[in-house]
């Protein structure tokens, strides 16, 4: 637990917790008078202060931001010791964590001894005869607020509010404007029984934010704008930067994004950025931002950092010198096995791996006939705790099948051998469209529709039939290709829509974004295969929703959490939802006592104040994440020796089956999370 500030809780994202109190005035109206600093050498700053009377030692003592969620925040520990009513602002760069400086300097020689820290945390954050107040002073430098907060799953009651709030406001410089930040809705609860003090909430901090940064790195291309709604008629290139109003669903390779509007980490746009590690970014105003607007057309240098952005022109030949040594290194797509033909039930597409097989090599094997989704998905099949739609998978066989008896890959072929078509985008986007044409008006085999129908009628016997791309090019290293191909569904009805629908699934192998994304990191095209994952469609779900296995604003794992996106219905996806549209958006603190539950942002589909999911239901949710998250550790996270930052991304939906029955909790999807970006 061992808390640190929850600057990454307030992070990124369009939040909706609304004001607690309306009639609070902002920091930035205050003027404060600082007084003699303590501090004269940074380096040499002690282990705390009784006292901050100036910004110099506020500095001196605070941490620096450990990740991207609020730029300009800086945060100092602080612990009220009840034993003697003694307030200490602890040097937070030295001390990382509260019982690192109350176990040095806060236990015996006539002081009660503190525990070790996991009976320490116990006591001290859930406990309420504890013998310490625990919170952190964070100055958001954006928007000029000074904000004390606790941590998120702490139960501390109003009247420990009360008192840690008055402490720290008459031992500061910065009292004046100090304001109260509650950091969960548990938290917010308590605070409403604080007596005098002021608050603001998370929602008053947002407001006040110009940047957003996503995916820290450094890109150098043609700065380019358009509108959201005009980008699918550009054609973009690894060359080019663009500013844009809204978040797009979807963006081909490109060298840097910025939006006008702020994105949500789990956006598709944003994954995308993070598999390519290209700067990603949203800055209020970015359509007319001056700076911009004076290099729009220009070769420029963007970088994207935890605390403020640059921009600057630059040459031509540092431009291509920067292209030659980014461009990613060729990926080899894993070779096709098409000796397997059966339709095989979901369960068996891989297998329990015995030693020297670990999961990622059954996985591996799986991926060569069925795919990256179909195997991963066959994984969950035997998962306890882990609730699934029944399934079975077409294997890679029947699409190379399907493309071989046509003629489709010699029509390939003749497009890769065309001089126009490989270096004039608008001809490639053109004849690709007439390659999907083609295949949507080509014949699917009998002897394969015969076993298909019996395969669906004995595995899916009722409802209509949702066909999910499965193939050799998805979730692999250093091609995670988020997004890339579409699913789509068939009426069991009509049966030619169901060839339609599997048609349609085929073709997305040939989009222009996947064949620009595939061509940029050098993959040979011919080498692609697809299978596919079938199941029953979801037709009126309740809730549709993506989460992270962990804290993706986490990275030192001090703060272990789920991070949920989730919208209301079936209808508004929340990794590409309409312009204006927010979904609910939190961290859901499972290993925690109690289990609380911090709401980054609300959903703009449901009434004011309610929320998505019911507390039963987010319960059931963190179940089936706890299980991907330990049961897939095998094959990618720290029981494969994975000694880095691991997390799964799940997709998955509550639905009622039609019956009108509670809805039930259906996990469509999990695959290995990009990451963090830089």
């Amino acid at each position: 637990m061992s808390y640190r500030h929850p600057t990454l809780l307030t992070s990124l994202l369009a939040l909706a917790l609304g004001c607690a109190d309306e009639a609070a005035q902002p920091a930035a109206t205050i003027t404060l008078v600082e007084g003699t600093c303590r501090v004269t050498n940074a380096a040499m700053a002690p282990d705390s202060l009784p006292n901050i009377d100036c910004s110099a030692d506020f500095q001196a003592l605070g941490s620096a931001p450990v990740d991207a969620s609020l730029p300009g925040a800086r945060s100092v520990k602080v612990v009220y010791d009840t034993f003697d009513s003694t307030l200490y602002f602890q040097n937070s760069a030295r001390f990382q964590i509260h019982h690192q400086f109350i176990s040095t300097h806060l236990s015996g020689s006539g002081r009660p001894v503190v525990p070790a820290l996991a009976a320490f945390n116990t006591t001290e954050y859930f406990r309420p005869d504890r013998r310490f107040l625990l919170g952190a002073v964070t100055y958001y430098e954006g928007p000029r607020v000074w904000a004390l907060e606790l941590s998120p799953y702490d139960t501390a009651s109003g009247a420990m509010i009360t008192t840690l709030f008055n402490a720290v406001k008459t031992h500061a410089f910065f009292g004046p404007a100090l304001a109260f930040h509650p950091t969960s809705e548990a938290v917010a609860a308590s605070a409403a029984a604080a007596t005098g003090v002021r608050q603001v909430t998370t929602n008053d901090i947002y407001a006040r934010i110009d940047y957003q940064p996503l995916t820290l790195a450094r890109g150098i291309g043609r700065l380019r704008f358009a509108t959201a709604a005009n980008l699918a008629s550009l054609h973009l290139s690894y060359e080019d930067i663009v500013v844009t109003d809204e978040a797009p669903n979807d963006i081909s390779v490109v060298r840097g994004l910025i939006t006008q509007t702020f994105q949500t980490p789990l956006s598709h746009v944003n994954v995308l950025s993070q598999n390519r590690r290209t700067p990603n970014m949203g800055l209020r105003g970015a359509m007319t931002n001056t700076r911009l607007r004076a290099l729009e057309n220009k070769i420029v240098e963007l970088n994207v950092g935890a605390l403020q952005w640059t921009v600057r022109e630059v040459s031509t030949a540092e431009a291509e010198a920067f292209w030659a040594t980014t461009r990613p290194t060729p990926v080899t797509l894993p070779a096709l096995d098409l000796t397997v033909t059966a339709l095989t039930d979901i369960g068996q597409v891989t297998s329990e791996p015995t030693a020297p097989q670990t999961l990622r090599d059954a996985i591996r094997t799986a991926v060569r006939a069925f795919g990256g989704k179909a195997a991963q998905y066959s994984v969950l099949t035997r998962t306890d705790g882990v609730p699934i739609r029944p399934a079975f998978a077409i294997p890679m066989f029947y699409y190379d099948q399907f493309m071989r008896s046509n003629g489709l890959y010699d029509r390939i072929d003749a497009l890769l051998a065309d001089a126009t078509f490989r270096s004039n985008p608008a001809t490639r986007e053109t004849r690709l469209a007439e390659l999907r044409a083609a295949m949507m008006a080509a014949p699917v085999d009998q002897t394969f529709q015969t076993a298909l129908r019996a395969k669906i009628d004995a595995a899916l016997p009722t409802g209509d039939i949702r066909f999910r791309t499965s193939t050799n090019s998805e979730d692999l290293d250093g091609f995670p290709c988020s997004g890339c191909y579409d699913s789509h569904t068939g009426h069991r009805a009509d049966w030619n829509d169901v060839l339609d629908a599997i048609r349609e699934t085929y073709s997305t192998l040939w989009s222009f974004r996947a064949f620009e994304e595939r061509s940029y990191y050098g993959i040979d095209h011919r080498a692609l295969g697809m299978a596919l994952l079938v199941h029953n469609n979801f037709p009126d779900e309740e809730a549709n929703g993506v989460a992270v296995t962990a804290n993706p604003f986490d990275a030192a794992g001090i703060d272990p959490a789920f991070y949920v996106n989730v919208q209301q219905g079936g209808d508004v996806e929340v990794v590409a939802p309409p312009p204006g549209v927010s979904s609910d958006q939190f961290l859901h603190y499972f290993y925690q006592p109690g289990q609380p539950v911090t709401y980054l942002a609300r959903s703009s589909l449901v009434r004011q104040g309610a929320t998505v999911l019911t507390a039963l239901q987010v319960r059931e949710l963190g179940t089936a994440l706890d299980a991907i998250h330990r049961r897939f550790s095998a094959a990618y996270g720290p029981a494969s020796g994975n000694t880095g930052w691991y997390a799964m991304d799940v997709e998955f939906k509550f639905d009622d089956d039609g019956s009108g029955a509670t809805p039930r909790l259906f996990i469509k999807q999990a695959r290995p999370y990009p990451g963090r970006g830089m």
